[in-house]
Order: structure tokens, then C-alpha cells, then sequence
């Protein structure tokens, strides 16, 4: 027979079988040992649930020393310190596209290749550099770069752990900063991990990340209210916070709980949209780069991928495909006019709907949902494609359209007023690219360029590839706008005067090139790498790479900058911010091994083509309709 605390930190490894304890309520307490040999043993109790839907299923037969540690100001915590098994860092990277290591490969090498003096192995013999890391601390110091070694040394202070296991890495850990101005900076947001999970997944550390997907599953299901009303079921949290609270039993002892914030809490009281898409993404980039498909194979997990669904797909009011979201629901968390159908969440969306079709498993109980998923993926992807795409052609189609058509085969579907087109984009507009505007709604087009919801629609394979290449054309032509003195604005361009007051309520974090409002952040360094290596133009994101490496480290690895050309360091930036960390650490690991990159973009599906093409021919404006074989509601 197994000790209660045996089972307990065995079963939190996997090691037990979840049948065995399936609904146990134990609450056991256990031994820190302090790093100083005459301090005496303190106790600490950590209450956990062990059910079949709580306990890990992969086995981890690692031996774990265990050491008291000051973490988010808790007196105590657990760290957890083991050698993983080589065998559980197996990676399906799947086949090389030999493609990929042409010309352009080589001026990315070049162009990093002597940044601070290190010399970058170039791909040879159209082959990738294996993967498989050590997984240990030891391998955070290996690069034999000062400033990747300190943004590793930077993210692994800056995790969190739960009951002795790590969970998540925070918002921010600016020693600079006094207690009372943390605000929630402290927490572990779902939007700021995901750039330090793919870090850790890239690095083979899969621990963090399978337990921040299973700890935060278990948060979905939490009731909670504002103003005596709760949000639809399967809403994700936008973050949480691991506290330390005392046993009613015993006030001598302590335990440690989850807290989530699904906006209730937030500034501005508005529920994130977006975790529940990241999640999903992020779960199909762990099963990717692990090889560990029995995460998303169990039962609560897929549940749970359900559970996003159902919220996403309900019927509702609207007409469009398109997701209907307020402000401040995404990565733009302020008042900034994105109302309505912003592109950021449609791209996520998308996103999330192909990774979940990949992860469902085939049963009867999805038969309807999966229905429904695929529905939605062509009539999103047409929507976009036809709807949102501006370039110099489209734009001059816009200037001289009619308005107040009634009719099913109308050009201006959306009674777009030519008058709206600013005199900025006129001028802006290249002759080689294009993007897609940052929303759409009847009478209005948002002409600003979003980056994140641009760059995520080449990455989900939302746009078709010559929309995906004109993109980075548009980077390439503006490049002193969107990139300048570090990437990336995360609009473009801001609001000012009149219009900022109105549509920003006059926000004064918000004020022209500043934050959300033409605020250039480097932690969208990222999404940008992924994108152009995906169009095999790797060296795109290299030269963005060599102007965020001259300046991050030196600044003190800010949240955002401010000013035209990023300049200054935000007004109100956090330092050592952790997604700026994480997101440099991402596109450093990507452009060294462009192949790993596959685990996270999405491949763009043949029958959605398909069905795309025979929606496009029988488009009653062309000539020589086809009768369609099967009705599409667009």
C-alpha cells in the first residue's frame, strides 16, 4: 500500500492510474525541507481534487527534489528540479519540405549570423539541426549568447508553480516595481503564455505546458457573475492567480488555490474572447511538438474543446460568419473601436476551429458539431477572403462604388460609402501588396492594419497564398511605418484629435503612438517569424529579429514603445515583461529551426479550397454559373 502523500505526488506525475482514484478528496500535508540545514521542517498543505478528469495521464518517472521557494510574494512553494526521461521528448516534426532551404534561408543565416558576435550554424544538405534538447535548467545556458541566455534565465523566474508543479509564467517581474502597482501583472494570463509555452515547447519542456492546459481546463467550468449575471459555459479565463490561503481547520497550516478572473475583475469588465481560441491552439501545438496525443484524447479535454465550440458556433442575431465581439475582448483590451467583427478574432477563430477539427474525437455525440465546425470554416474563410482584402485594385473598386443597392447579386453588399476612405491610405496603399482590414459592419470599414490578426490569418491559412504573400509585401514596402525602430506596430496608424476622444473616450493610456493605439510591441516578433516562414521568406523575420536584439535586452525587455518609429519605451510599459521575453526566445528557436514551425501553423485544407472555388465560379457577377452540388450559408 502506497503512503497518502505518496499517492498524492504520484498521481499529480501520472504515474498512478486515474481509474484507481477516480472522485478521492484528499487533503495531505507535506515536508518542505529548507535550503538551510538547522532550519526545521515547515508544513504546507495543498488541497488537490483527483478525479479521471484531473489526474495526468502521461507516465513521468522522474525523481523530484524538492526546495522552498519565494514565488509571487507567497511565503511558501514548491519547485520542482528533475531529469525527464529521454524518451518522453520525442517530437513528430513530421516530413522536411526541402523547399524551404533555398536562397532564402541562407541570407536569414546571414543576416543573424554574426549579432553579438555568435556565429549561427547554417542548414546544410537541406537538413534541419535535431530538436531534441536536454530538458533541463542547464539547458537555459547553452546558447552561448549573453542576451538569449538572459531572456531564458528571465522566463524561468518567472514561473509559477501550484502545489509543487509549475503552471504558468506571470504577466511581468519588474523588481522595480512596488507591490501596490503590480495591478494584475502578477497573474498568469492565458493571451501572454502562449509565446512562453511555445518557447518551452520548442526548448522540449512539456511539463509547464501540459499542466497550464489541464489546471486551466479545470477553471472553464467556475461560476462566475457580475451584477448577478454569468457568462456562457465554456468561457475561459482571461487569467488566474495561484493563492495562498489558510485551512479553516487549522490556521497554523496553509493551502494553495486557483483564482480566475473571466473579466469580472478586469479593467473595463470585459470577458476575453480570446483564451478559449489560444487554448485550443495551444493544445494542438503541445500534441505536435510532444508527441503526447493523450492529452487531448481524454475525456475532460475534449469536453472542454466542445465546450468552446458550442459558445463560439451558437446561433445568434447576426448574419455574418463572423464572430460578433465588444471591445477590448482580445489582445486589445482597452476601448479602441474594434467593436463589432474584429479581424484578430475572426483569424483566432478560424484557427481554432482547424486545430479542433484535427483533435475531435470521431464519435457519434460530434456528428452535429463537427457538421456545423466545417459549415462555419467556408463560410468564415469566403467571408474574409472577399470581404476584408484591400489592396490598390480593391481599393479603387471601393472609391467608385454605388451605394443603396438592393438586391442579392449588389456589388457594395455592405452600402460602404466611398467617403470613408481615409486620404492616409490613399497615399499608403503600395502598389505591390495588400492586408486585410481591421473590421467590417454595415456602412463601416475599419481601413487600419492590424498586425496580429493579419499575421495569424497567414499562420491558420485564412488568407490564400497570394493574399498571404502581398502581406508581407505590405511589411517589406512599409517597413519604416510597421517596423521602424522595433517590431511591431500593433496598428496602423493611430487614432488622434478628435477622432481619438471619441473613439477611445479619450483613454490616457491609449493616446497617439502609444500602447494599443500605433504602440509597437515586440512580442509580436513571434506570429511574424512564423508567417514568413511558412512563405519560405525567413529573412524577413531575421532583419525584424536584428532590430529587436539591439534594443530589448538594453531596455530591459519592455512591454511596448512608443512614438512613430518606437523610439521611446512605453510611457506605461511594464519591464521585464514576459510575452516580450517569450516572444523574442520563439523567433530566435524558429529561425534557427524554421522546421519546427510546422507544429504551429495550420495547412491550408484541400475540400475548403474546393468548396471555395465552386462558391467563387458561381458567383453571379461572373459569367457561366455553375449550379452549386451543396448550399453554403455565407
Amino acid at each position: 500500500m502506497m503512503g497518502t502523500s505518496e499517492v498524492v505526488l504520484r498521481a499529480i506525475s501520472g504515474v498512478v492510474p486515474a481509474q484507481s482514484y477516480t472522485g478521492l478528496f484528499v487533503n495531505t500535508t507535506h515536508l518542505v525541507i529548507s535550503s538551510t540545514a538547522h532550519e526545521k521542517y515547515r508544513k504546507k498543505s495543498c488541497s488537490l481534487f483527483l478525479s479521471q478528469r484531473s489526474i495526468l495521464k502521461t507516465p513521468n518517472t522522474c525523481s523530484k527534489n524538492y526546495r522552498k521557494e519565494n514565488i509571487n510574494d507567497r511565503s511558501l512553494s514548491f519547485k520542482c528540479q528533475c531529469q525527464r526521461a529521454e524518451g518522453t521528448s520525442g517530437t513528430t516534426s513530421g516530413e522536411t519540405n526541402g523547399t524551404w532551404f533555398t536562397e532564402s534561408v541562407n541570407q536569414a543565416n546571414q543576416i543573424l549570423g554574426d549579432l553579438n558576435g555568435q556565429k549561427f550554424i547554417p542548414f546544410e544538405n537541406a537538413s534541419v539541426i535535431p530538436s531534441d534538447i536536454p530538458a533541463n535548467p542547464q539547458s537555459y545556458t547553452s546558447t552561448g549568447n549573453s542576451i538569449e541566455d538572459e531572456a531564458w534565465r528571465l522566463l524561468q523566474d518567472s514561473m509559477v508553480y501550484y502545489c509543487g508543479t509549475p503552471v504558468g509564467t506571470i504577466a511581468a517581474k519588474d523588481p522595480s516595481d512596488s507591490s501596490s502597482n503590480v495591478l494584475n501583472y502578477d497573474q498568469v494570463f492565458i493571451r501572454d503564455f502562449i509565446p512562453s509555452g511555445m518557447a518551452f515547447l520548442l526548448k522540449g519542456e512539456y511539463e509547464i505546458v501540459r499542466n497550464f492546459i489541464l489546471h486551466t481546463l479545470q477553471l472553464q467550468s467556475w461560476e462566475k457573475t457580475m451584477d448577478c449575471h454569468s457568462p456562457g459555459q465554456g468561457l475561459m479565463p482571461a487569467s488566474f492567480k495561484v493563492r495562498t490561503i489558510p485551512l479553516e481547520s487549522d490556521d497554523s497550516a496553509t493551502e494553495e488555490v486557483l483564482d480566475p478572473d473571466f473579466g469580472e475583475a478586469a479593467i473595463g469588465r470585459v470577458a476575453p474572447v480570446d483564451s478559449g481560441l489560444w487554448w485550443i491552439i495551444l493544445l494542438r501545438a503541445y500534441g505536435k511538438c510532444s508527441g503526447d496525443l493523450s492529452v487531448q484524447e481524454r475525456i475532460d479535454v475534449q469536453t472542454g474543446i466542445k465546450m468552446i465550440l458550442r459558445l463560439c458556433l451558437a446561433d445568434g442575431f447576426d448574419m455574418f460568419p463572423t464572430l460578433l465581439v465588444t471591445d477590448g475582448s482580445c489582445m486589445i483590451d482597452r476601448r479602441m473601436g474594434i467593436h463589432g467583427h474584429p479581424l484578430e478574432i475572426q483569424a483566432l477563430f478560424y484557427s481554432a476551429l482547424l486545430c479542433a477539427r484535427e483533435m475531435l474525437a470521431a464519435e457519434d455525440g460530434s456528428a452535429d458539431l463537427i457538421r456545423a465546425l466545417n459549415n462555419r470554416l467556408i463560410a468564415l474563410s469566403f467571408h474574409i477572403r472577399e470581404y476584408y482584402w484591400v489592396d490598390k485594385r480593391k481599393l479603387n473598386e471601393i472609391y467608385r462604388y454605388k451605394t443603396e443597392e438592393y438586391s442579392y447579386d449588389a456589388v457594395n453588399k455592405f452600402n460602404i460609402y466611398p467617403d470613408q476612405i481615409s486620404p492616409w491610405l490613399v497615399e499608403w496603399m503600395p502598389d505591390k501588396g495588400g492586408y486585410f482590414i481591421g473590421n467590417l459592419q454595415p456602412a463601416h470599414m475599419d481601413f487600419r492594419f492590424f498586425s496580429l490578426g493579419n499575421l495569424w490569418s497567414i499562420v491558420g491559412s485564412l488568407t490564400t497564398t497570394h493574399q498571404a504573400h502581398a502581406i508581407l509585401d505590405l511589411i517589406e514596402a512599409k517597413w519604416s511605418d510597421l517596423v521602424a525602430d522595433m517590431p511591431l506596430k500593433i496598428c496602423y496608424p493611430a487614432l488622434e484629435g478628435q477622432e481619438w476622444r471619441i473613439i477611445t473616450g479619450s483613454d490616457p493610456k491609449n493616446t497617439p503612438w502609444s500602447y494599443h493605439n500605433g504602440g509597437s510591441w515586440p512580442t509580436l516578433l513571434w506570429q511574424l517569424t512564423v508567417a514568413c516562414i511558412k512563405l519560405n521568406r525567413p529573412e524577413i523575420a531575421a532583419r525584424a529579429i536584428e532590430v529587436a536584439e539591439k534594443r530589448l535586452a538594453l531596455d530591459k525587455w519592455p512591454e511596448y514603445y512608443d512614438t512613430k518609429r518606437a523610439r521611446f519605451i512605453g510611457k506605461q510599459a511594464r519591464l521585464y515583461q514576459t510575452w516580450s521575453i517569450a516572444g523574442f526566445l520563439v523567433a530566435k528557436l524558429l529561425i534557427e529551426k524554421p522546421d519546427a514551425a510546422r507544429n504551429i501553423w495550420n495547412d491550408e485544407d484541400a475540400e475548403i479550397v474546393n468548396a471555395l472555388n465552386i462558391m467563387v465560379d458561381s458567383n453571379p457577377r461572373k459569367r457561366g454559373r455553375k449550379i452549386l452540388k451543396k448550399t453554403y450559408i455565407i
